[in-house]
Formats: structure tokens, sequence, C-alpha cells
């Protein structure tokens, strides 16, 4: 898929290598995930023990593309989600922001992105049968009923309650809401 707002893109990647020296000051060494064989991704580093391997953020470089939810629903996508999940692979990153904490979702691989498209649709269609503006997800709060998400026509960043509509306009775009954002060093384990 081609970057429809570079913009948001560099914000991110931005954020992205923030993140991750952040967290090398905080521990001196790249993020960890847990190891799993079947759930390779194009952010792993290295191994750093038996459990656990190093990663960072990493350029999507295949075509990825929400075409295929565009076409079974009917329905654009806001073209802000299309360039947020298909900019970088990463594991979730722990930020913070006057609000509170969060944490961005990514997609880890291509095959964690196909099943971040199925949560989407579950999502869209969970507010068409609620008959509520669609929004789709960008990020969990520290609340488990609270998500932070997009509105899909007007591209603002908005806070809601799972099943409910959003209530709190966090921004009016990605780009800013990104820009808000710093790395959550509390909510880092080594």
């Amino acid at each position: 898929m081609k970057i429809t707002n570079p913009a948001l893109a560099e914000v991110l990647w931005q954020l992205g290598q923030q993140y991750v020296q952040a967290y090398r000051e905080k521990y001196t060494h790249l993020p960890l995930a847990e190891a799993d064989e079947q759930w390779q991704s194009p952010c792993q580093v290295a191994e750093h023990d038996e459990n656990y391997i190093t990663w960072q953020p990493n350029k999507v470089l295949e075509a990825l593309s929400f075409d295929n939810i565009e076409t079974a629903l009917e329905l654009p996508l806001h073209e802000d989600i299309k360039t947020y999940f298909t900019t970088m692979f990463a594991d979730a990153m722990p930020m913070k922001c006057s609000e509170g904490s969060l944490q961005l979702l990514l997609a880890w691989c291509e095959k964690d992105f196909q099943r971040l498209q199925e949560n989407i649709i579950g999502h869209i269609l969970m507010k068409q049968k609620l008959k509520q503006p669609l929004t789709i997800f960008i990020a969990v709060t520290d609340d488990d009923d609270h998500i932070i998400s997009l509105n899909n026509t007007t591209g603002e960043v908005w806070v809601e309650r799972v099943g409910r509509e959003a209530h709190k306009k966090l921004a009016d775009n990605l780009v800013e809401f990104l820009s808000m954002l710093s790395p959550d060093l509390a909510q880092m384990s080594s």
C-alpha cells in the first residue's frame, strides 16, 4: 500500500525510535518480547535469553493493504488508519500523555496484521449493529474498558468505552495525537 500521509508515517516512526531509545536508556538493551517460533517478526533483532528476544520497529516493506476489508464491508477506511497500521511492524508500545497511560497497538508481523484486520472487522460490525459512529481502535488504555480510537469519517482521535460511543476527543487527527505522546518508562519491563 502506498503511504498517503507521509507526515503521519514519519511521526509514528520517530515515536517508535524514541521508545527504543528510552527503553535502551532504562535497561541497556533493546525492548523485549516473548520468544515464539510460531510468531516470527521482521522486528526481531536477537535472542535475549531462552524466553525472550530483543526487537525494534521495522518499516513495512511488503505491500500490506486494507482493500479486503473495504471491499467486503463496502466501506472506505480513513487514510490515516491505513497509514498507521502499514507504516511499521512493532510490538505494543507503552506511551503516556496528559490523559494517562496507553499502549499503541501495531502489527508484529504479517500474520498479526491479518489478525488485526479480523479484529477491526469485528469492531466495525459491532459499531454498525449498535448504530454508532464508526471508529477504529489504535490503542488500549490502563483502564480495560476504554480504548483510543480514530473516527473513520473525521480522522479525529477519541476515547471510547468498549461498546459505547466515543465520549472524549483527544486530538483533531492522528499526527496531533501521536505528537502528544512520550514513552512510558513506568510501563516498560525488562
